[in-house]
């Protein structure tokens, strides 16, 4: 398998949409938490709910490794159970750790998450870059001896994201994340397939468009994970400058939104959380094709 081959061919049965399972207890339905004997099984069962919902009309689901972590071996079981369900309903699992180290133990991190078996082992990795490319290049090994993805953070869309990404780099008169974007561009491409992409994407936030088009420029054949949509702000016209202009290049990722949309639905209640999902979903899936 190559990955950026693959999602794009899911991409084109269902949507540019990728859904973040970051269950939070207190928002799991409350017969979900009364039937389940721990939190662990509880973000089990409801991550359930959402990928049965969710499964035939999006490609990619990003379970955040934090939520999961805070509950200790619970919540890791949750996850691993998470990601072979994800799986065997047909989906790719990208997973968000955002991981970052140097030799042996880079190289640890990539066995954990990108081989061929294992607890954790995803379709795609979340990796920081600032360690250079002695962070990255274990990754991409891996990527490349198992088809496997990787999303490098480039601009993210948390507002602070300036302080550092904005910076300017006067020997090579670009900012910082305009490098970094270079950078990945380099990275990525011996790992372009039949499709046009690259299986090293990045992570350019949905809340600053300006970049995102600028980047695009910079990393025609990169595949862009972009978060900001929705509850923290961005909007379908924020996300356009993401695309190529093929339509593809990108895939929105939403969380909050989808996977919690029943507690702001009038036509849903809490057992029906999965159908509220399925709704935010097709609602997001229209907002982006009017942009597209």
């Amino acid at each position: 398998m190559h990955f950026a081959d693959e999602l794009i061919k899911k991409i084109k049965t269902t949507s540019p949409i990728c859904v973040g399972l970051d269950p939070r207890y207190e928002q799991i339905p409350m017969h979900i938490q009364q039937d389940a004997p721990t939190p662990g099984a509880a973000f089990f069962e409801f991550n359930k709910g959402i990928i049965d919902a969710v499964h035939d009309i999006v490609p990619i689901v990003k379970p955040q490794v934090a939520f999961y972590e805070m509950l200790g071996l619970d919540g890791l079981a949750a996850l691993s159970r998470t990601i072979q369900y994800a799986q065997d309903k047909g989906l790719m699992v990208l997973l968000d750790a955002k991981r970052n180290d140097i030799g042996s133990t880079a190289e640890a991190y990539a066995n954990a998450y990108l081989d061929t078996e294992g607890d954790f082992v995803s379709d795609a990795l979340t990796v920081t870059p600032y360690l250079g490319l002695d962070g990255i290049k274990p990754f991409v090994d891996k990527c490349d001896k198992n088809g496997k993805g990787l999303f490098i953070l480039c601009k993210t869309s948390n507002p602070s994201s300036g302080d550092i990404q904005d910076q300017k780099v006067i020997e090579k008169d670009l900012n910082l994340y305009e490098l970094m974007g270079q950078l990945i561009d380099t990275w990525g491409a011996d790992l372009i397939g039949k499709e046009g992409y690259t299986s090293i994407g990045a992570v350019v936030g949905a809340t600053y468009p300006d970049q995102a088009k600028q980047l695009r420029k910079l990393m025609p054949n990169s595949i862009f994970l972009v978060p900001g949509y929705g509850a923290q702000g961005g909007g379908a016209a924020d996300v356009k400058p993401c695309f190529n202009k093929d339509g593809f290049g990108a895939i929105v990722n939403s969380s909050r939104g989808i996977i919690f949309a029943y507690e702001k639905s009038s036509a849903h209640t809490s057992e029906q959380y999965g159908d509220a999902a399925r709704e935010a979903v097709v609602k997001m899936k229209e907002d982006l094709e009017s942009v597209l």
